[in-house]
């Protein structure tokens, strides 16, 4: 027995070492005449040139046989199907790319952090976690590793400063964790033709007194959500809201994903507020956590945030579909597509794809879409200065734990599906741009009007105010789970939008307390800071120039504000030819 294993063992050697040689540039060549083209900011000569140097970099480690994951989307599919059996043709390495769902990512890769066992050589994992990597130090630093152990697998072509999201993935220390693989925003989602139509104007104009247009903020959005709930548009009854309001996980990135922020809660500042940032979380000079309470200086359960939470459920239940109130993220993402939404505050562009597909009567017979995506409106307490949205950034993520020459082995991969001469051809199939110069390519252009404003915005100097969450969370595994929980007591009626705000930052206080007791995030663990009312800490914002948490502002319903859609569109192009 032991003899038959040891010569099929060698077999089997022989076999691996015999896989190089199917392996490199003619592979390369045929990939690119099958798969990228004239899809590529590259010219077919430096195309060539960086598959070379892929080749080269990989022959160490041709053979091995390596384990990355990512969550289920568009994108990762294409990768997972298209490009990985790809980048093995072209380098030798036998490389898995496994799709899950999100929250199993999630669990996973916090069992490869408690257990140290190395479940995968590479993780797109959201940047969300950036404060949890950021201080428990298990995930390698990119900065350091692509200067030091892993310079030699560092592609000179990769062009950091082309990443978009690069400041989501870049620590209080300066130092990049993660290296962007997707992402997309949520933006305000609405019928164009309805907007355009002159009985609806006219009729918008005699009841409101302002034209009807882009909402510029939530009083505007609330009108056009009350005139068009009812009122009869393509032969159907129609509403002027969508949503989702079942108590299911997802529920937690409604709100993590940027709601407070939009309504104004936290402090000023890109990517993301400090002191205060858009979760509540306050953080000290040091980015220590020191509380989400306003008794320790946090806006969790602020005025602001109470108000987001409040238009929430008053929205839902006025101008939404009664079925809305059941759904989960997944089952909520179609309806609009089925003709009878005028509006959707939070709607997130990974959906544009399927929103787009000829035969549904949101899409013109010429393949335009009838609807458009602009800027999310803003809350009354919403400054100028503070980001507006959410933007999911799933990012290329290498785990202390994994052994040297695999996390070699499956950065090559993240450096080949995210790198120029595939990312343009990638960008079309999932509409997940990470890229400056991919969403800038002449292909972009000629697709633009399908797209309903995708390309525009991306294009636009407004797409730096949506942001994923910021190093402020110590911890986001344990801190988002406790979010669901929370606003689904106060969508199912349990508890008023105060308590269950006051619920969760109770809660996630309870977290950063044993984070504190613990001392595992060493000194930029949370430090909380002793109690004191509203008004005190609002005081201390003052005083030192910041924000949050702010006063409860007695008229919430502000004057209303709209913009016209087109010249939007062309105040952005304007601005990108005066760069």
């Amino acid at each position: 027995m032991r003899k038959h294993l040891m010569a099929s063992t060698a077999a089997f050697a022989l076999l691996l070492a015999a896989g190089p040689s199917w392996a490199g540039m003619e592979e390369a060549k045929s990939f690119l005449d099958k798969e990228i083209g004239d899809q590529s900011v590259l010219s077919r000569a430096d195309q060539e040139k960086e598959m070379q140097w892929f080749v080269d970099a990989a022959k160490p480690f041709a053979g091995m046989e390596i384990k990355v994951v990512s969550e289920t989307i568009t994108t990762h599919e294409y990768e997972s199907k298209v490009l990985a059996p790809a980048f093995t043709a072209i380098t030798g390495i036998k490389l898995s790319h496994d799709l899950i769902q999100e929250g199993d990512v999630v669990e996973k890769i916090q069992t490869q952090m408690q257990t140290g066992q190395n479940l995968y050589d590479a993780w797109v994992n959201d940047s969300d976690l950036i404060g949890t990597h950021w201080r428990y130090k298990q995930v390698r630093n990119l900065t350091d590793w692509m200067t030091g152990e892993g310079k030699d697998v560092t592609n000179p072509g990769l062009d950091i400063d082309d990443f978009m999201g690069k400041s989501f993935t870049t620590a209080p220390d300066g130092k990049l964790y993660q290296l962007p693989d997707q992402q997309f925003a949520n933006l305000y989602w609405f019928r164009y033709d309805w907007f355009n139509d002159a009985k609806n104007k006219a009729d918008f104009k005699a009841k409101y007194g302002y034209e009807l247009g882009v909402p510029v903020n939530w009083s505007a959005y609330e009108d056009i959500a009350e005139f068009f709930t009812g009122r009869e548009q393509d032969g159907r009854k129609v509403y002027g809201h969508m949503d989702y309001g079942k108590k299911d996980p997802s529920l937690g990135w409604r709100f993590t994903d940027a709601w407070l922020s939009m309504a104004g809660n936290g402090d000023k500042g890109l990517p993301n507020g400090k002191p205060v940032d858009e979760w509540g979380i306050r953080v000290n000079d040091n980015s220590q956590p020191t509380g989400s309470c306003v008794a320790r200086g946090g806006d969790t359960n602020g005025p602001a945030a109470v108000y987001s939470i409040q238009k929430y459920l008053d929205w839902m239940n006025a101008y939404a579909p009664p079925e809305a109130q059941g759904m989960t993220f997944s089952e909520s993402g179609p309806v609009p597509a089925q003709g009878h939404i005028a509006q959707q505050i939070f709607w997130y562009t990974a959906f544009t794809a399927d929103m787009v597909k000829p035969g549904l009567p949101v899409v013109n017979a010429d393949g335009t879409p009838k609807w458009r995506m602009a800027p999310s409106p803003h809350g009354v307490y919403w400054k100028d200065g503070m980001k507006l949205g959410y933007q999911d950034t799933g990012s290329w993520t290498l785990m202390t734990s994994t052994p040297t020459d695999r996390a070699k082995a499956a950065w090559l991969y993240a450096q080949f599906v995210t790198s120029k001469t595939v990312d343009v051809k990638k960008s079309h199939v999932g509409l997940t741009f990470i890229r400056d110069s991919s969403v800038r390519h002449d292909s972009f252009t000629k697709r633009a009007p399908e797209l309903g404003g995708l390309v525009e915005f991306y294009r636009s100097p407004a797409r730096v105010q949506w942001t994923p969450t910021g190093t402020n969370v110590p911890d986001y595994p344990k801190l988002a789970q406790l979010w669901w929980q929370a606003i689904g007591d106060a969508s199912s009626g349990a508890k008023t939008a105060q308590a269950a705000m006051d619920s969760l930052c109770e809660e996630q206080e309870k977290v950063m307390s044993r984070l504190e007791r613990a001392g595992v995030q060493g000194e930029f663990g949370p430090k909380l800071n002793e109690e004191h009312d509203l008004a005190y800490w609002n005081e201390q914002a003052k005083k030192n120039g910041t924000i949050a948490p702010q006063m409860k502002i007695e008229n919430e319903k502000e004057q209303p504000q709209t913009v016209n859609y087109d010249e939007l569109v062309k105040s952005w192009a304007d601005a990108n030819a005066k760069q």
